[in-house]
């Protein structure tokens, strides 16, 4: 049995933390929040691999994990259907997630209120500082904290997030709230809108309690907007008082005025059906989009997973799902390996490739998405090509992909 540290209590930690204990190991997760995470994050779709990793963290699966998509749809200005497909997925949340992986690790190892300001290792062990005064000495160390990680800010300060030009307004609505021809024609798909340069998606994910019944259902929405880092983003990152949010704004706090814009847009630019839902989303919130690369996973006795190594923008739909995977691979080869920097670094060798192949996936898809804004005026059949495209790539199992090599079009590249 090993001593293993994982700093970050998100999804990508509790992932680790609760495979490696399920392993034996003695395992200690530090989270700098105060208090629990629940009610973070929207909408997650799942992939068969991260099926794997919940059912290795010793979770049972059943029909409450979420809800089947049988297809996926892309609307018109008008509302009108462009055209679909078939692509059967299960769709969940991240507070799902989050209360199936919080509940399962124990109380006592999961501590919250820890800064960590202080990493040093040796050829034994690696030991660990608070901003509290507590200290923690583990066999190995993985970072699993975030797009801003304070780990990797230690170890690689080069490593920076990158803005991508654009930002995703994101929310959910109570089903009950819906038009019937909404409830008709969108609810019940993966569905798209794409005005010049932007992109709308959503989907039906459960409702308050993990409610999965009709009529208690939510839908789920992303839409993305172009912002110039220099003057919009900044004020989209202010909040009412005048407040800026350079690391990003919370959902609370962000402007009402910018919510009445993005709504009075929404009524000119998208289908009505996501002008509704948009309308009638309580307290829609917005993030910022990043890229996160990173040339180096490994140091040592420390890994970093999740955010903290690779951030890919969220077209690709694989943020929860790789997390889950880098921490199936970490456990595979400490299990091998023991908890060694050989392990790590077999871990490594498997993932860094991986997840640079996501991020670059993740950039095409968003660059195909800006570039349907350089087009001039779109014509109904370039509307009904871009529609089937975005239907067929966006947040789609990358295995197929992995396989073949070619992640990102040659054209592209």
């Amino acid at each position: 049995m090993a001593k293993i540290l994982i700093v970050g209590g998100s999804l990508g930690g509790l992932f680790a933390a609760n495979i490696l204990l399920q392993q034996g190991h003695d395992v200690t997760l530090l989270e700098k929040s105060v208090r629990s995470l629940n009610g973070r994050g929207a909408g997650i779709v799942t992939h068969d691999s991260l099926i794997d990793a919940i059912r290795e963290a010793g979770i049972p699966i059943d029909e409450s994990l979420g809800l089947l998509i049988k297809n996926r749809v892309t609307l018109g200005s008008d509302g009108n259907s462009l055209g679909g497909i078939e692509l059967q997925q299960i769709v969940t949340s991240w507070s799902r997630i989050y209360q199936l992986l919080k509940a399962n690790f124990p109380e006592d190892r999961y501590l919250y209120s820890k800064h960590v300001n202080f990493i040093h290792q040796d050829d034994h062990e690696v030991h660990l500082k608070c901003d509290d005064g507590s200290q923690y000495y583990a066999d190995l160390l993985i970072a699993s904290d975030g797009i801003r990680s304070t780990v990797r800010n230690q170890l690689a300060p080069s490593i920076q997030p990158k803005y991508a030009g654009y930002i995703a307004w994101r929310g959910v609505c109570n089903e009950e709230c819906l038009s019937q021809y909404t409830l008709n024609t969108l609810f019940n798909f993966f569905g798209f809108c794409l005005p010049q340069g932007e992109q709308m998606l959503g989907y039906p994910v459960a409702g308050l309690g993990n409610d999965l019944r009709p009529g208690k259902r939510s839908y789920n929405f992303v839409w993305y907007r172009p912002a110039c880092e220099e003057a919009a983003l900044i004020e989209l990152l202010t909040d009412d008082d005048g407040v800026h949010y350079p690391l990003g704004i919370p959902p609370s706090k962000v402007s009402w005025k910018h919510i009445h814009e993005m709504r009075k847009a929404a009524s000119t630019l998208l289908a009505p059906q996501y002008a509704e839902i948009i309308e009638k989303t309580a307290t829609p919130f917005l993030q910022a989009i990043y890229d996160v690369q990173s040339e180096q996973i490994v140091f040592g006795r420390i890994a970093l997973m999740g955010d903290a190594a690779f951030v890919g923008r969220p077209h690709v739909g694989m943020g929860v799902t790789k997390a889950g995977d880098e921490a199936l691979a970490i456990a595979k080869h400490i299990k091998r390996l023991g908890a060694t920097p050989k392990a790590l670094e077999a871990y490594s060798i498997e993932r860094l490739k991986r997840g640079q192949e996501i991020v670059a996936r993740a950039q095409y898809l968003g660059r195909y998405m800006q570039a349907q804004g350089n087009k001039g005026t779109q014509d109904l059949e370039n509307l009904k090509r871009n529609g089937h495209t975005v239907m067929a790539e966006t947040a789609v199992d990358m295995n197929s992909l992995f396989s073949t090599g070619i992640t990102v079009p040659e054209s592209t590249s």
